[in-house]
């Protein structure tokens, strides 16, 4: 009989989101006729712009004509779409990098799961706490920790709180560790680094010999004129730093899948002889043995995303979509809340009044305001007595379930 992977079995029962979707589904068996408003899964609701859509049908067309039909691409991503990645992305904010650096995808959560595949497991693993869930569960997947503690957390794994008492910027680890997962700005929290926070990353990393896994998949929400929307900005970063970029909340791709990753040809970890190796030839190597490559229409529509009418219309979805953050974080301050994100980030992050765990407060907003959102424990145990509303809706919907919420809520446990 086949022997299962064991780690697989350490996993805390239910996956955050599955679990949000089997409470939503039974209140709705028994109130079939409310209309439920969600904002908790971070999925957009605008459509691809009409730049991108017209690069779309025009890659389609071309597959449809033996003259320009295109059979399998490279794995790493089509030129056209490196090099306009690397002068919109990265040339225009004073980074310089090569094309040889660039593996586009199929989504950053596939890339900062499947990443740590290129890392031994006997690495110490460091993550913020609250973080995205697939950082802890891939490693735990690949046996990189022990057991889950009492206290939700994964024995072995480093937690460094990431709460209001740090101005949502956590302490440096007081010990080594191997790699550490950062995100900015932040899912869930909405919040950001700034330059100072990242230069003391980079320098810990650079004394320690860490890696660091840099997630920047919300950085076109960054309104803020000094904050990094790249680590590269920083000084010595390609010395220590994987980068993850995504199309998908940034410009609709959701549903239609692209991301890209960066890996520096400077970064290097150890082989167990204590000799220095090349991580940009091992998820080379990993990249083209398992990923066949983003379809060609796909990334002829992502392309077009940084064409003059491309900006401009996805920087106007961008601006709908943080104007619902506005209206979120201004309805729940009117409540006597205290409320982080939603100025950076397409996030808002609640703090729940005392009494009320973020459960707790699921269920409450549930089935008195008919609005879904995401609890903090979710996303681990610092995430505990906070709430995560996603800004990704309609306006209507969006100002009726801030008008819910004034009207409907009970903030008593």
């Amino acid at each position: 009989m086949a022997q299962i992977n064991e780690h697989y079995q350490k996993l805390r029962a239910g996956y955050l989101f599955p679990e949000i979707t089997r409470r939503v589904q039974a209140f709705q068996e028994k109130n079939r006729d409310v209309k439920l408003i969600r904002l908790g899964i971070g999925d957009v609701v605008l459509p691809l712009s009409p730049a991108v859509v017209e690069a779309f049908h025009a890659a389609v067309d071309e597959m449809a004509d033996p003259d320009s039909f295109h059979g399998y691409g490279p794995e790493q991503g089509h030129d056209f779409l490196l090099e306009t990645i690397l002068e919109h992305d990265y040339r225009a904010r004073g980074v310089t990098l090569n094309k040889s650096e660039i593996f586009v995808s199929d989504g950053s959560k596939c890339d900062s799961g499947n990443i740590q595949e290129i890392f031994g497991i006997e690495n110490k693993i460091a993550v913020t706490d609250p973080v995205y869930p697939v950082y802890v569960d891939t490693n735990v997947m690949a046996g990189r920790t022990g057991p889950i503690n009492e206290a939700g957390r994964y024995e072995g794994m480093v937690y460094l709180p990431t709460t209001k008492e740090n101005n949502f910027s956590p302490a440096l680890p007081d010990e080594k560790v191997d790699v550490v997962y950062l995100c900015s700005p932040n899912n869930p929290t909405g919040t950001v680094f700034s330059k100072s926070d990242l230069k003391q990353w980079v320098a810990y990393a650079q004394e320690n010999e860490t890696v660091i896994l840099f997630d920047a998949a919300y950085e076109a929400f960054i309104t803020e004129a000094d904050i990094p929307h790249s680590i590269y900005e920083i000084d010595g970063a390609d010395e220590v730093a994987i980068e993850f970029r995504s199309f998908s909340k940034t410009a609709g791709f959701t549903g239609t899948r692209c991301a890209y990753m960066v890996v520096p040809e400077k970064l290097t970890g150890r082989n167990p002889q204590g000799e220095k190796v090349s991580l940009n030839k091992l998820w080379r190597r990993r990249h083209t043995t398992k990923f066949n490559g983003a379809s060609y229409p796909v990334q002829k529509a992502a392309a077009a995303c940084y064409t003059p009418a491309g900006k401009e219309q996805i920087q106007a979805n961008i601006a709908y979509y943080l104007n619902n953050a506005r209206v979120i974080r201004e309805g729940i301050a009117s409540l006597g809340l205290d409320v982080y994100g939603g100025v950076n980030a397409p996030y808002v992050w609640i703090q729940l009044p005392a009494g009320i765990d973020s459960w707790g407060f699921f269920d409450k907003l549930l089935n008195e305001c008919q609005v879904v959102g995401t609890p903090g424990a979710g996303f681990g145990p610092s995430g505990e007595g906070y709430f995560r509303l996603s800004a990704f809706g309609f306006a209507e919907q969006i100002e009726e379930a801030v008008t819910r919420l004034k009207n409907q809520l009970s903030l008593k446990a």
